[in-house]
């Protein structure tokens, strides 16, 4: 099976990648291929994007958390049955955990980055270039990125933001005439298809994406960029096909998963890897349902936005109350970020307005104004008993603007410190987003748990 791959890439953060992303997985899904969608790094807004313009679930893809052959595994059972695989960058092509090595050949200095993933994909990589404020000099930062690291596939060029043909012609002949890259084309400005930003970065796909809205940008980028010369640049040689993994059926259990506004961030993966454990998986939503989906199991809460939705949340006290009370019966409940929030005794708003949540944690987690934490992490248990067996470690990230007040010492703390994670019976929070299959031990013993309550 030979599929296409293409990664989209930036020179930096902003210059409009998941609006290029988007438009082409959107006008390639137009024309009738199969179009499966990747994000680079921890991100669980972009996806949303790539979702509602392909119909298919994006997966994440990541270098530091996941290893080489997990993200290889991950993409060849994505691509099974698509036509064309459209992989979207983090940040600038070279940032990530560290940075390239000037000195030699690629090293583990690359990790994270999208440079490292377009290598390991043996894909070709379209760098979006923001060439608002620009004219030849656009030429030597394509010069550089594309011989920074010789093993990197630098493909093609999309300038963005041009003022007009008579710019564009600056910035073609400048490029064309010092640079290898083919150029793809240009997009004009255009603020229509700009994507409004909060504090976690861009809105959800479902709260700024219209039918018309992906209909009108999937048009524009046909118009403009050479979708043809990109398939080519993209097409690569015979490939193994690897289908999905089958679901086990020895557990049985029913996991209810957090699914509404409030909850949303979930990596495809994660999910992917409980059903393959053999849960069946039961999505509620705290915000508006009233009781919890009958006969569960466990509970997943994800991250998302509960601060935002305090208000709905604390209003629903019959759910409230059910979560406690399953929580109370010794029931597998994981909860992380937003998750964790709403465990707590409460969310404090950035005003000071204190919102009652399920109180299962003797804490409250408060707003700041300010960024609180983001960055990778490693987690490894600090007792014996938990989800991760001892000496093993799994990897995440945090990204919040929240803070928990001081937890009682009479809580179990999980996690051994700077990572914060507690245990109340049998339910965990904490503020990292893991990712299962960096530890998939974590997420047996989380479906294990849950078959043992299930049949205790």
């Amino acid at each position: 099976m030979s599929v296409p791959r293409i990664v989209v890439a930036g020179a930096h953060s902003g210059v409009g990648k998941t609006t290029v992303t988007t438009g082409i997985m959107a006008a390639l899904h137009r024309r009738g291929l199969r179009v499966q969608g990747f994000k680079v790094g921890p991100d669980f807004i972009d996806p949303t994007f790539h979702y509602a313009a392909t119909g298919r679930p994006s997966h994440n893809l990541d270098g530091w958390m996941l290893s080489r052959e997990t993200n290889l595994d991950i993409f060849a059972r994505a691509i099974h049955d698509s036509d064309v695989a459209v992989i979207e960058g983090v940040m600038g092509l070279f940032d990530g955990k560290g940075s390239p090595s000037l000195a030699g050949p690629l090293s583990g200095s690359l990790s994270g980055t999208t440079a490292e993933m377009a290598i390991w994909l043996d894909a070709a990589v379209v760098l979006v270039l923001d060439a608002s404020a620009m004219a030849g000099s656009a030429a030597a930062i394509v010069h550089g990125f594309d011989t920074l690291v010789p093993r990197l596939q630098l493909a093609a060029v999309v300038c963005n933001k041009v003022a007009s043909d008579k710019h564009y012609s600056y910035l073609r002949d400048a490029i064309t005439a010092y640079c290898r890259p083919a150029l793809l084309g240009y997009l004009p400005r255009d603020a229509s298809f700009t994507i409004p930003e909060r504090h976690l970065g861009l809105h959800l796909a479902s709260e700024t994406l219209t039918v018309d809205r992906l209909s009108r940008l999937a048009e524009w980028i046909e118009s403009h960029l050479d979708l043809d010369h990109l398939l080519q640049l993209g097409a690569r040689q015979e490939t193994p096909a690897t289908p999905p993994k089958a679901a086990r059926e020895s557990n049985s259990v029913r996991i209810g998963i957090a699914r509404d506004a409030a909850f949303c961030f979930y990596y495809h993966d994660n999910l992917e890897l409980l059903r393959t454990l053999g849960a069946d998986l039961i999505e509620f939503s705290p915000v508006a349902d009233r009781v919890l989906p009958p006969d569960l199991d466990g509970i997943y809460l994800g991250g998302g936005y509960p601060e935002l939705h305090a208000e709905a949340l604390s209003a629903n006290e019959p759910m409230r109350a059910a979560i406690a009370e399953f929580a109370a019966s010794d029931a597998p409940v994981y909860a992380e970020c937003g998750g964790f929030m709403y465990l707590t005794k409460a969310i404090v708003d950035v005003s000071g307005r204190s919102w009652p949540m399920a109180g299962i944690f003797p804490t409250s987690a408060r707003m700041q104004k300010r960024l609180a934490k983001l960055g990778y992490i490693e987690v490894e248990n600090c007792e014996a008993g938990g989800w991760l067996s001892p000496g093993e470690c799994a990897r995440g990230h945090e990204f919040r603007y929240s803070v928990i007040d001081p937890m009682p010492e009479t809580v179990r703390r999980v996690y051994k410190k700077p990572a914060e994670g507690y245990r109340v019976r049998s339910v965990l929070g904490s503020y990292v987003h893991l990712h299962f299959l960096s530890c998939p031990t974590f997420a047996e013993h989380f479906v294990r748990d849950c078959a043992r309550w299930k049949y205790k």
